[in-house]
Formats: C-alpha cells, structure tokens, sequence
C-alpha cells in the first residue's frame, strides 16, 4: 500500500517512515508537517491511506481530512493522534475517517493499516467493522458484545432518540444538539441516557461509533 505521513513534528514522520517503510507492503510516498500539506500530497500521491496527526498548527488535521474528503469520497484516512479524546474521535468518524490510532501503540500501526485496506475500520489499534461491498457492516461491536447482523438497533429507539442519536455522530454537543433540535440541554441529556440503556451502549463516543457502524 502506499501512504502518506503528516505531523507537525518532523522526528515523528521520519521515525514512522522508517518504521513503516520497513514493511514489505508498505511504501511511503510523502511526508508532511501541516494539514495543507496532507492536502497537497493526497492530490499529488492519491496515496491507498493517509496517515494523519489531528493537532497541528495552521489547518489540522480535521480540517484536511473534510478538504481531502471533498475531493475524493473514497480516500482512506486514519488519525494518528497523542489524545484518546471523546470529541476528537466523534468528529473523526463523522468526517468519514477510517481509523483513530494512539502514537504511543507504534506497533498496532502497521496490522491497522491492513486492516484499513481491507475495508475495515480501527479505533485506538481495534477493529470495529467490516464493510461490505454493498456497503454493510458487520462484525465485533464496542466492548466485545457481538453486533446483530440483522435489523437496525436504533429501530428501537423514538423519533426524537435517533435525531439526537444522528447529530452525536455528527459531532454536536449537548448545546449544540438542543438549539439544533429546540429541545432542552436537560431534554438532551434525558435522550442520550435513554439511547445508552437501549442500546446497550456506555457513552456518546459509543453511540457515534455505532450510528456509523449501521
């Protein structure tokens, strides 16, 4: 596969250059700094994955990956962050990235990008679905309890408990979700924990993961 590397700390993109590059599969065709950069080499590479930190001066790395997105839909992205951070990850997944990695787990890098490229997503080093070529997902679900391959599970849920279900995913917080749905922070909050006991689910994290996953 050929990838791309963009941190803003240049020992860590030459540090994983040399890590990957040293992959029989892996070939590493660009290193960059900035999110523009990211911009520029996935244009200029198209690159199979594009290996990207989150936090980096200028534009990000969220905001590369939604200009990168724009352009090509099918572009694989996978975070490669420092922060475990709630936030983050929603918003990673809403934009349609493919993985959230830690740097501290160098050696889960490698078996995710795989995995990536088998058309599976990863968060922070495990695999959270396959997707199908009919564009299905299936799979282990969070927490290691297995996910129905039939039917919808937020079926189950109201009206209202999947609207606030689909705006977690797209990233919005309390405030947010109750000035986008006029509802209540208080009414919010009563939704997201009757969307978790439903669903099985322990946080909003969870509840983005899944919605994505359907």
């Amino acid at each position: 596969m050929r990838v791309i590397i963009v941190d803003d700390d240049r020992l860590i993109c030459d540090s994983l250059g040399i890590i990957l590059g040293a992959e029989p599969d892996i070939d590493v065709v660009g290193i960059g700094t900035d999110g523009d950069a990211a911009v520029r080499l996935a244009s200029e590479e198209r690159p199979d994955v594009t290996l990207m930190d989150i936090q980096m001066p200028g534009c990000d790395g969220l905001s590369a990956a939604q200009k990168i997105i724009e352009r090509d839909p099918t572009a694989r992205i996978v975070f490669l962050t420092t922060f475990s951070d709630d936030e983050y990850i929603v918003r990673a997944l809403a934009l349609g990235a493919r993985g959230y990695l830690i740097k501290q787990d160098v050696a889960t890098i490698a078996p995710a990008l795989r995995a990536v490229m088998a058309g599976q997503s990863v968060l922070e080093g495990e695999v959270l679905a396959r997707v199908t070529q009919q564009g299905g997902a299936g799979g282990r679900a969070v927490d290691g309890e297995p996910a129905s391959s039939a039917g919808d599970p937020f079926a189950a849920l109201t009206e209202r408990e999947r609207e606030v279900a689909e705006l977690i995913a797209e990233g919005l917080d309390n405030r947010e979700i109750a000035g986008t749905a006029y509802l209540g922070e208080g009414t919010v909050r009563n939704h997201i924990s009757s969307i978790l006991a439903k669903l099985h689910l322990k946080n909003r994290t969870q509840i983005a993961i899944a919605y994505w996953r359907r």
